[in-house]
């Protein structure tokens, strides 16, 4: 074990399964649905009522504005109604009912925690500051979408978690965002598309372009072509598919933090959004903006995306692009370094590797500059989340992967104006799961997505064994001094 006096807080996130969402339940075959929809309309206004009057007291305490979503839900039905004939408010309602369903978030899982600070620091009182943790929850059929939780640090390193509240909102998804035309094509490109048939597509668009101009534009392309062959309609799904990864997101910001849920979205996330990795990120200018990087996870392969945010309300989910998007694990660093953009990355599952970039949305040459050294992280190792600058150096939260399997959590040093060069590195874990920290979905696994510091105190929240979180604090003196002196030693 570590040296270092490691300080386990008496705070655990543990799931929720009360915790619940409403989601549209639409069966598969049209057969399905007609028979659903014939034995609803057959119902007399006084049965409508009547069973209306069964559904909404049981549920509508577990949600916030349950019938504006079963109204949405009926929405989604109305393609497939066979009568003309005006349906009442009551009547859409038990219908919205009928194809909807409640979703437990966390009920298997709520871990993998990044932390940041908040951009509102109101309430943080004198030598105090407010924070913002992520937290990846985890329901039936092992579905991932990222939660939220508020909180404040005290000036004594003490850590309060705002309430948690009972209710949980899915974000308005809206309908028509727009797109930036220069990086949407260099997309495309990055994807190897024949850039004559996207052309034809992109052409008539102007530079800032909306989801209806792109669907319109297709649409032109298909009716001007008078043959579409196969290769061209790829090509056509392909943009779209494109589009429908990019995506915006709001909250209203009237919902407290824990209230908050991003599920998945687009196709590619149909199961699961994992181990989102938040940065607050200072450019050269000042501006503040807040990315993470995650992995879209459809049930047969993994894409690495990034999320965008400048207040946690309103969030623009982006793909990225460039031949280093493979495997888990991507961490961008909270500023430039020579003008560019710098991310941590593991593409080939078993080292750290470090990526330099003019754009935080294309990344490739990665370069490996972390192996697995010591026999606890001898299997593989890969970042906890974005590094924190310090007057030493990068301080980079790493884990590793020993024998069993077993998950640990280290800390390595890379130089702040050429993080190839490594400084220092821990010759023994920082945490390793002890006692109860072992049982879970997944044994013997300490696990973190991002880290900050407060007070000359790297406050480091942890996930155990794929079920729950907890938060440690180290000393950030002791862990660098650690750090530089090992490096001494070894020279």
């Amino acid at each position: 074990m570590s040296a270092l006096k490691i300080r386990r807080l008496d705070l655990t996130v543990l799931p929720q399964s009360a915790r619940v969402i409403l989601r549209p339940f639409i069966p598969a075959t049209p057969i399905r649905i007609a028979a659903i929809l014939g034995r609803t309309l057959a119902l007399t206004d006084d049965e409508v009522a009547t069973h209306l009057r069964d559904v909404l007291p049981e549920f509508e305490g577990r949600h916030l504005n349950i019938e504006s979503q079963l109204l949405r839900h009926f929405e989604l039905i109305v393609p497939h109604l066979f009568t003309q004939r005006k349906l009442s408010r009551e009547l859409k309602l038990l219908i919205g009912a009928m194809f909807s369903g409640e979703y437990a978030l966390e009920s298997a899982a709520i871990f993998n925690p990044s932390m940041v600070r908040h951009p509102d620091q109101t309430g943080a009182g004198p030598g105090g500051q407010r924070f913002i943790m992520s937290l990846r929850a985890t329901g039936e059929g092992h579905i991932s979408s990222i939660e939220f939780r508020a909180g404040t640090i005290a000036e004594d390193g003490s850590i309060a978690l705002d309430p948690v509240s009972r209710f949980v909102s899915a974000p308005e998804v809206i309908l028509d965002p727009r797109y930036d035309k220069s990086r949407f094509g260099r997309r495309l490109h990055n994807m190897g598309l024949d850039e004559p048939r996207t052309a034809a597509v992109l052409g008539p668009l102007a530079e800032s372009f909306t989801r209806s101009d792109l669907t319109r534009s297709v649409e032109a392309v298909r009716r001007d072509t008078g043959h579409v062959t196969p290769e061209l309609e790829l090509t056509l799904g392909h943009v779209q598919w494109l589009a429908d990864s990019n995506y915006e997101l709001r909250f209203s910001p009237d919902l407290a933090m824990s209230e908050r849920i991003i599920f998945p979205v687009s196709p590619d996330e149909t199961n699961g959004i994992e181990d989102a990795r938040f940065v607050r990120f200072v450019d050269d200018d000042g501006a503040v903006m807040y990315y993470a990087t995650y992995t879209a996870y459809n049930g047969r392969a993994i894409l690495p995306q990034l999320i965008r945010t400048e207040d946690f309300s309103h969030f623009r989910m982006l793909t990225m692009g460039g031949t280093a998007l493979q495997n888990k694990g991507m961490a961008l660093f909270p500023r430039r370094i020579g003008g560019r953009y710098a991310m941590l990355s593991r593409q080939d599952d078993e080292n750290i590797l470090l990526m330099l970039s003019s754009s935080p949305h294309h990344w490739s040459d990665p370069k490996i500059i972390l192996r697995p050294c010591e026999t606890w992280e001898s299997v593989k190792v890969g970042n906890c989340g974005s590094p924190i600058e310090t007057e030493a150096g990068w301080l980079v939260i790493t884990h590793g992967v020993g024998p069993m399997r077993k998950y640990c959590i280290g800390a390595a040093l890379l130089d702040l104006e050429d993080p190839t060069k490594v400084i220092g590195r821990l010759r023994e874990p920082l945490i390793s799961p002890e006692g109860q920290e072992r049982e879970g979905y997944v044994p013997n696994v300490v696990y973190s997505c991002g880290s900050m510091v407060h007070n000359r105190t790297l406050i480091l929240p942890f996930a155990v064994s794929d079920r729950s979180s907890m938060i440690a604090s180290v000393s950030l003196d002791d862990l660098l001094d650690v750090l530089v002196r090992g490096a001494d030693r070894r020279a």
